[in-house]
């Protein structure tokens, strides 16, 4: 443990150098399997936001005026050596997460190929040319960076989080900031040195980490420097930060809550939708926006499902994700099993029945074992709320009609699951659904090539696929007499 957490810088990086927090203050990063301290880092203020920003602010110029293969190269380089080093960063993810280095390993591969992804579309960049329809003038639309951008990235995928935000900032030229959750920063500070190696200039990637994060956010969100604010976390902070925004009218993308349905209709096949059932609820612990969060079963096969998939959620072993044999890492915090525990007891005493789970462990390390509810009214909090945690709830439903209708009843709307054979009936309910995105036969829709992003009050803005570098790019019309 001590050799890979001795490689991460413990200071803020600004314009290229690695520094101390105004005023020296320190904090405490740990390990929520055991609770015990992994070591400590700067405690950023906003007088060192403000430093951060007016090196983005600095360097955003020379950067923008970088030809695109050269910042392509930077991202493959970058790419490639991430995957060189993908064990350190996988250890490095667990200790400060809590994932299973086998799930951590699979997250530096998704997130390593952001990089990879936007490498390839720097070069891409275009906009096009025709004539007016008088014919008297000739319409030239071309593509220029945003700007400097604020990123404010969330502690259950410190990796791919950030690279899927910093990989198409890179492509299309754009400075910036970046502040990673308190609990997880040591990824992100291994992978800004990490850049560093790979030729960033100074200036092009700054990282403040900090416990005052509204504290050091709000000053750059409404400072006339920055440009563009990408979020990824809660609705709840999301909706203030783009109160805030409004001010310098910024570019906004925001990556929010989810309330994911996972409808099984009794055409489907059990083996898949069980197996897509266990990706879609148990990666990354259930902690995820992307997680399965509402389990709709068609009447005819709901007590064979249920059965099945407690058969294997009780099957999986908790524990230290170090350790081998472990499937089940802890949560985050103490606070977020807590919240966990009480939603799963609000459905009990609601009428609802634990099959597998539903209790907490004693000892050390914030461990809640996979759940699995039935006969779950629909009144029930963890219908409503993100579990955020390693609990699947299940109700049944009669007709396609009712499923689309649940399903849809939420104010959120980032992804949903769809279990058929039928495929019409795919197509039909793909189509009903109101969310940004669908799986179909699958537990498991993040894919770099992809737009990720969702409706409603699960944001707006999309990240990856060929519209990710869109949200930092603006559009310049120029129109030309002859």
């Amino acid at each position: 443990m001590a050799d890979v957490i001795e490689t991460v810088p413990r200071q803020l990086l600004v314009g290229g150098e690695w520094v101390d927090a105004s005023g020296g203050a320190t904090f405490e990063v740990t390990n929520p399997a055991d609770e015990g301290v992994l070591t400590r880092i700067a405690d950023g203020t906003p007088e060192d936001g403000q430093r951060a920003l007016a090196a983005a602010a600095g360097a955003q110029k020379e950067w923008a005026a970088t030809e695109p293969r050269k910042r392509g190269e930077i991202l493959r380089s970058a790419f490639e050596l991430l995957t060189e080093r993908a064990d350190d960063f996988a250890r490095l993810m667990t200790l400060e997460m809590g994932k299973t280095l086998a799930e951590a390993k699979g997250e530096v591969t998704y997130g390593a190929e952001f990089f990879r992804w936007f490498s390839e579309e720097a070069v891409r960049i275009h906009g096009r040319y025709s004539a007016a329809p008088s014919g008297n003038t000739r319409l030239i639309t071309m593509k220029a960076p945003v700007g400097p951008t604020l990123m404010i990235t969330p502690w259950n995928f410190p990796l791919a989080m950030g690279t899927r935000k910093i990989g198409p900032a890179i492509a299309a030229g754009c400075t910036m900031v970046v502040k990673p959750a308190h609990e997880t920063p040591l990824t992100m500070l291994a992978l800004a040195a990490l850049m560093q190696e790979v030729g960033l200039p100074p200036g092009v990637l700054n990282v403040v980490t900090t416990t005052d994060s509204g504290g050091v956010c709000e000053p750059i969100i409404r400072d006339p420097r920055l440009r563009k604010l990408t979020f990824t976390g809660s609705t709840a902070v999301g909706k203030v930060l783009v109160s805030q925004a409004s001010e310098q009218l910024l570019r906004v993308s925001m990556e929010l809550g989810g309330n994911a349905p996972f409808i099984v209709f009794g055409d489907a096949d059990l083996d898949a939708a069980v197996d897509g059932a266990m990706l879609a609820k148990m990666r990354n612990i259930g902690e995820a926006c992307t997680s399965a969060n509402r389990f709709l079963v068609h009447a005819s096969v709901a007590e064979e499902f249920a059965g099945r998939l407690a058969e294997r959620m009780g099957a999986l072993t908790v524990g230290d994700g170090t350790e081998d044999g472990v499937d089940v890492g802890p949560l985050i915090t103490a606070k977020a099993r807590a919240g966990v525990h009480e939603l799963v007891e609000d459905a009990v005493s609601s009428g609802a029945k634990a099959l597998v789970g539903g209790t907490v462990p004693e000892g050390p390390g914030h461990f809640y074992p996979p759940t699995v509810l039935v006969d779950v009214p629909a009144s029930a909090r963890v219908f409503r709320e993100e579990i955020f945690g390693p609990v699947a709830p299940i109700t049944t439903f009669d007709s396609e009609a009712e499923a689309i209708e649940r399903a849809n009843d939420t104010e959120y709307g980032l992804v949903a699951y769809v279990f058929s054979r039928g495929h019409a009936r795919v197509i039909r309910v793909s189509e009903a659904l109101e969310f940004g995105m669908v799986g179909v036969n699958t537990g498991i829709v993040s894919n770099p090539a992809a737009p990720f992003g969702g409706v409603k009050h699960s944001g707006f803005g999309r990240e990856g696929g060929f519209e990710g570098i869109e949200e930092y790019l603006e559009t310049k019309y120029v129109g030309s007499a002859l």
